[in-house]
């Protein structure tokens, strides 16, 4: 069971105009369709950015949110096995890029988020064993400033 998060920053924006201005519409779109709970469909508007002429960092960076993404979508088609991978491999390339904040993202929030949602499945050694608990999405709010990167 999946809901939206009430508490990480109410009905607040998730980006403002210098955001829009400053970064690929893929990933404003990818935000807008993760935070209305289209997963399948934020990992493909990220995934189109990631596809393209972009710099090592921020290719690392898109492939760890499109992972995310991937984790919810996995687990909206009741492949919590898969899931759990996605949410590993989100956490790997999280830890590689190796910043706090990156595209305007607080990363460490972000993953705070996500490992509230999906540690569940990090408990046992299949996770398939487990009932899906309620769980509260993460909700991707960017810091107000516009970040460089590459």
């Amino acid at each position: 069971m999946m809901s939206a998060n009430k508490e990480s920053g109410g009905n607040s924006p998730a980006y403002t105009e210098m955001h829009i201005v400053a970064y690929p519409i893929e990933y404003i779109a990818g935000i807008d369709l993760f935070n209305e709970g289209e997963f399948h469909a934020a990992h493909d508007a990220w995934e189109d950015r990631w596809m393209g002429e972009v710099g090592r960092d921020e290719k690392l960076f898109l492939q760890a949110m499109i992972q995310s993404a991937v984790a919810f979508h996995h687990l909206e088609i009741g492949r919590p096995g898969a899931a759990r991978r996605m949410y590993q491999m989100a956490k790997e390339k999280f830890a590689r890029l190796g910043v706090k904040n990156f595209m305007s993202l607080d990363l460490e929030d972000y993953q705070a988020q996500l490992d509230r949602a999906l540690s569940w499945l990090l408990t046992v050694p299949d996770p398939r064993e487990l009932t899906q608990p309620e769980m509260t999405l993460p909700v991707i709010r960017l810091l107000p400033e516009v970040m460089e990167f590459d």
